[in-house]
Formats: C-alpha cells, structure tokens, sequence
C-alpha cells in the first residue's frame, strides 16, 4: 500500500518541499493535513495509478520529508507549494487536499483557474470553525512543542472516528516518528498556530472548477459534519459524499467508498485518453 516511487523535491524560498510521482496520464496531485504524510493517499493512489493517472503526492511544509526550514504555514502558504509542484510538473492538475490542504486547493484553484482541472475535497477546512476561546487556548495549549508529539499521539485515533484502517496502529506508528525528529514536532505547533482558514473562505466564491466533497459522517473536527458538507458542496456547487462510519481521513478509512467516488469524479473532470 505504500509507495516505491523515489522522493523528489521542489525548490521554495525558504526550503524544500518533497513529493513523489507515479504513473502516467492526467495528473493528480495529493495533499495531506497538518500533522499528517502524504501517505494519508497509500490505498487511494495505487488505485488511480492502476486506472490510468499520474498522481504527485506530497508532504506539507515542515512535515514527512519535507523541509522544516520555513517560517510560515497555514493555508496560503501550503497554495503557494502546490502551485509550485504543479508547475514543476507541467500541466494542469485536479488537486486532492485533506483537511487544511483542501482549503490550500480551493485558494490555488481561486487565484489560478488554468492549472486547476477540478477539486477532490477531503475533510475539508475551507473555513474556520466555531469554536469558543476557550477551545482555540486548550488546542494550542496541547499543541506545544514541548509535548506536541505525546499529544498528537494520543489525540490521531479520536480523529478516525468509526472504521479505522487495518493498519492504523502501525500507520501512527509512522506519524509519530517522523513528528520525534528534531524540529519537526516544533514545526506542526507552528502550523496549528498560524493557520487560518480566511483566506480559503474569501476564495470560495472565485472558483471555476467542478468539485467533490467527501466527508466522513463521524468527522469530530466539525460539530455537523452534514451540515458543513452541505455549505461547502452549495458554495462550490459540487457533489458531496457522506461517508458513513468514518472521521477525518475518509481516504483511508473507507477506501472501498471513496476510491470509486473519486474515480468516478476524476472520469468526468479529467478522463483518462
């Protein structure tokens, strides 16, 4: 399930960026959330492959393989990266983005409607929650660098509410690694600080392309998972997929559910020759 393909990296201003590339045909380019890898995509990207698309997945800012170099994070920022990796590739590209890479996508897809083929929307972050000062303090508080891998590890199964994959426990496993690595675990509190999901939010209403919402039924980032499915599917016009017994990570949790559904979107946005 996870890739062989050898790592690559794009150029930024202030570091390196890894990603990885397999097969051939219209491009896909995968994006994983704060704290993830980009091998959240090990069960969705052999199948795209398998049918006939090259997929690019790649590691945010500070995170996985990437360079923990840089001295912002957030939405804009993960944009700027995928843009980038999608002009280093070439061509135009449907953009994947889990959780806060999904709102990195609709501001790429915004701000450049030419490279952007359509929107596979993940979990979505696309806006900032409803939360009270006190939640925002104790997120940030567990977040601390001091203690964020411990905490990250202990909070990574209340995100895969319902169904969790068969390999789970050794997925995590991979998770909390690579966070133990010096200046990793400082660099994912500085992502949960500095994010903000404004930026994706004004960019809504300036995106062209067709787009899919694909969010579990369990999602315990949102308070009503349906609900917000539902805005975000009405402010892009897109079709919206609850997957039932599943959180945050659908990709990977109920893989046999959404596989065909991105599939079937990528056939109508991004048809294989």
């Amino acid at each position: 399930m996870t890739t062989s393909s050898p790592t690559r990296y794009i150029v930024r201003p202030e570091g390196r960026i890894a990603y990885d590339v397999q097969g051939a045909g219209p491009l896909v380019v995968l994006v994983p959330g704060m704290g993830d890898l980009r091998a959240t995509y090990r069960y969705l990207a052999p199948e795209l492959v398998a049918a006939g698309y090259t997929v690019a997945t790649t590691d945010l800012r500070g995170h996985g393989d990437s360079d923990i170099t840089f001295s912002s994070y957030g939405d804009p920022e993960t944009a700027g990266d995928i843009d980038a990796l999608i002009d280093e590739l070439g061509r135009k590209a449907v953009i994947g983005g889990n959780s806060l890479a999904a709102g990195a996508a609709v501001i790429v897809a915004a701000g450049h409607p030419e490279k952007v083929s359509g929107l596979v929307l993940f979990g979505p972050f696309v806006r900032n929650p409803q939360a009270s000062g006190f939640e925002t303090w104790m997120f940030r508080t567990m977040m601390a660098p001091l203690w964020v891998t411990t905490m990250w590890k202990a909070y990574m199964p209340t995100l895969y509410k319902g169904k969790k994959p068969a390999d789970f426990e050794q997925y995590r496993a991979s998770v909390v690694a690579s966070l133990k690595r010096p200046g990793y675990g400082k660099a994912f509190s500085l992502t949960t600080r500095q994010t903000d999901h404004a930026p994706a939010e004004a960019s809504l209403g300036k995106v062209a392309a067709p787009a899919i919402v694909i969010m579990g039924d369990s999602d315990p980032d949102f308070k009503d998972p349906a609900g917000e499915a539902t805005w975000i599917g009405e402010k892009l016009h897109a079709d919206v997929v609850m997957v039932p017994e599943a959180g945050h990570y659908p990709q990977s949790q109920r893989p046999e559910i959404t596989t065909p559904a991105v599939l079937d979107f990528l056939s109508t946005v991004a048809p294989v020759a």
